[in-house]
């Protein structure tokens, strides 16, 4: 005969899941420079120098290096370098220092949730560790096979004296530039790979010529020829790639460079190792600190436009004269297009979403202030990052490491976002005092109410210490499913509330034997509005073959009722952040038992009060609207109930509360509603549920309480407390 499988249904309330039938209701829930040199030169003398070229006389005053190396970044906006007046706003965004919200689905249903039987929680509303600040690169910026360091004091006279110059971020984009040169005695210097000849300069100072080298390559960059741009560096190769890139990811749309020629001179320390091959030369190294002034854009996305503003920064590079040549080299790294960045990352144009300074109710009070878990880490969420429509988002540049992931501190704006000094929810106060005291009855229960002409969320309320079971739980919806099944069987024209169907304590299906609770039945003659107030499960189970998958959809009938005209199956933003997530989940196209046993709320499904209540709200509306928490947000639509269907509809879930497993609690003729109750895993009680709709009150309602018992027992009363007290 097949698997026996007992299943607990509502009728008393009894409900029910399958044993070993697959459901459950268990916990869901710096850079170093790499420095190519040429062979055999000797450094030109043409410069017109005194005697004792590089000795005093040729700037032997001490060099300000302060590019923020080697300090752990604190933002941008203090002073950059020696150099008067270089302040550079915009940076020192800090990136997310503290537990990171959102990093996902920040509700719904998720996979995997089966940890624990009878609780349906996802831990952590997808937290994940946020980016802190990164140590700094070490002090200096090295040669490798040099060991230099570029000098970090002051030199006289310039800059703030004593440090107070210096600039400790991670990034440094400074207005104005300068040329350092520095002078090395008795480095070896390599042929650069693919540029022999060099650049030739024709000015009268080592300066002059490395601004000349400079210019050169900016103007064939601004003018978007980086070939030629790339063939000025020693490694061609690689420049070409990285200005590509640069362009690609920034979304660049003009670009234009300048340098100034105010110039310092330096000698750096003695190198270190020494060289060990070629001949030993003196060179000249110019460090060139040159202004760009970019126009970026933020990728698009769907509709919106894409955001454009002009980025301004400041970066260095190194020109040196190839040895035993008048040519000159740009000496290539990554860091030439933007300070820090490094071979292993990116920059992007990405937008900044607006903050939120405090989130409210409908009636200004704080969130926070009812002390609810679900509530209080929703406004948490929001003040991190308004939703989608309200306030206005800004542009940042920001470095990227290989996995897409922001370096710390390392974002400059482009364009600040205008932020929300107050948003208000749609959190309605009375309806939350009624819903918080409904719940208090159970611990482990959660209450979702909706306004259904609106589809407004009025209360979100828990009594799951600091779980929200309201839009985290991910159990069974139990017999609360048979109204979306009984959509289905109307729709198709399967029965109608008056068709005499009968429901057998018994039914066979794919190998087992589903048996109702207690062995209950209805007779042949038993109309299915009765088999519906009573929730015999066996009159829904019978029907699997009619509700199977047709050959254009491709979807269960009863998958594609859920999805088309009561939207539960579609991921879902509700305002929370621009978050979007999924509170309710069903197989697109499941078959025999599988199938059966989904028709009366049991099987894989997975649902939250969120979604049930959204259920009953669709019922009294007549057409879904999706629920939202923030007025003003996107409101997606399902197809309209039949009219007929809608009809039938009411009528079965009256006879619940007139003459069926919700009778006799004093409801009262406005109540519409449906009881449920989802078995777990053995050795717990049943997960307890109840939907209504007043549409005297324009409310629906929904509430589970875990590892309860029958819906009716222990939901229903708690709904029965909000409807008196709103």
């Amino acid at each position: 005969m097949g698997t026996v499988v007992k299943v607990t249904s509502d009728s008393g309330d009894a409900s029910g899941g399958s044993a070993g039938s697959g459901e459950s209701g268990g916990e869901r829930r710096r850079i170093t420079r790499a420095y190519y040199a040429s062979e055999g030169a000797q450094p030109r003398t043409d410069y017109g120098q005194q005697p004792g070229y590089g000795q005093q006389g040729y700037g032997q005053q001490q060099g300000q290096d302060q590019y923020g190396q080697g300090q752990q970044g604190q933002g941008y906006g203090q002073q950059y370098g020696p150099q008067q007046g270089y302040q550079q706003s915009g940076y020192g965004q800090q990136y997310g220092q503290g537990p990171g919200y959102g990093q996902g689905h920040v509700y719904g249903t998720q996979a995997g949730y089966d940890q624990q039987a009878g609780y349906g929680q996802q831990s952590g509303y997808g937290q994940q560790p946020g980016y802190g600040p990164q140590q700094g690169q070490g002090p200096g910026s090295p040669v490798p096979g040099f060991g230099g360091h570029y000098p970090q004091q002051p030199p006289p006279g310039r800059g703030g004296g004593g440090g107070k110059g210096r600039r400790k971020g991670l990034i440094a984009i400074v207005s104005g530039a300068c040329v350092v040169i520095l002078v090395a005695v008795g480095f070896i210097l390599f042929r650069p790979s693919g540029n022999s000849g060099g650049f030739i300069p024709t000015g009268s100072t080592p300066g002059e010529d490395a601004d000349q080298i400079t210019t050169a390559f900016l103007q064939a960059w601004q003018s978007g020829d980086l070939a030629k741009a790339a063939g000025l560096t020693d490694n061609p190769t690689a420049a070409q790639a990285a200005l590509t890139t640069y362009a690609k990811d920034l979304n660049l749309k003009k670009l234009s460079g300048s340098v100034t020629t105010e110039a310092q001179t330096s000698a750096p320390a003695a190198p270190t190792p020494q060289p060990t091959s070629g001949a030993a030369a003196s060179t000249t190294l110019q460090k060139v600190t040159f202004a760009l002034n970019t126009t970026v854009a933020s990728a698009a996305s769907g509709s919106a436009q894409p955001l454009s503003g002009t980025w301004s920064y400041h970066s260095t590079l190194v020109a040196y004269q190839g040895h035993n040549s008048n040519g000159w080299y740009i000496q290539w790294q990554p860091d030439v297009v933007a300070p820090n960045l490094t071979a292993s990352q990116h920059l992007a144009a990405v937008t900044v979403a607006p903050q939120v300074v405090s989130v409210t109710d409908a009636s200004g009070g704080q969130l926070t202030s009812y002390n609810d878990p679900g509530l209080t880490t929703i406004s948490g969420l929001l003040q991190k990052k308004a939703p989608a429509g309200k306030g206005t988002a800004g542009l940042s540049v920001q470095i990227e490491n290989a996995a897409g992931k922001p370096v710390a501190n390392s974002q400059a704006v482009v364009v600040s976002p205008q932020n929300i000094g107050a948003l208000a929810t749609t959190i309605d106060p009375k309806a939350e005092h009624a819903a918080q005291s409904a719940v208090h009855q159970h611990k482990n229960s959660a209450m979702v109410v909706i306004q259904p002409s609106t589809g407004h969320i009025l209360a979100i309320a828990n009594n799951a210490g600091q779980n929200d079971f309201a839009l985290t739980a991910a159990v069974a919806p139990g017999s609360d499913m048979k109204i979306v099944t009984s959509t289905a069987l109307f729709n198709n024209g399967v029965v109608t509330a008056n068709t005499p169907v009968e429901c057998p304590a018994t039914y066979p299906v794919g190998g087992i034997v589903i048996h109702n609770d207690k062995n209950e039945s209805e007779p042949a003659s038993t109309p299915f509005s009765m088999d519906f107030a009573q929730s015999c499960n066996n009159a829904f189970t019978r029907w699997w073959k009619q509700l199977s998958a047709s050959s254009s959809s491709g979807m269960d009938k009863l998958a594609e009722t859920a999805k088309d005209y009561y939207g539960i199956s579609n991921e879902w933003d509700i305002g929370i952040s621009g978050e979007s997530a999924q509170y309710f989940k069903i197989p697109a196209n499941s078959v025999n038992s599988a199938l059966a046993e989904e028709s009366f709320g049991q099987g894989v499904l997975q649902a939250c009060p969120l979604a049930m209540a959204s259920v009953a709200a669709t019922v009294e509306n007549g057409t879904f609207k999706q629920p939202i928490l923030v007025s003003g947000i996107a409101q997606p639509t399902g197809k309209p109930l039949p009219s007929s269907t809608k009809s039938q509809l009411w009528q079965i879930m009256h006879d619940v509360v007139s003459e069926g497993t919700g009778s006799g609690m004093g409801f009262g003729s406005n109540v519409y509603a449906k009881t449920g109750t989802a078995d777990v895993t053995a050795g717990t009680q049943p997960n307890a549920w109840f939907v209504a709709f007043d549409p005297t009150k324009d409310v629906a309602i929904a509430d589970v309480v875990l590892n309860a018992g029958y819906g009716a027992e222990n939901a229903a009363p708690q709904v029965k407390t909000f409807l008196d007290k709103y």
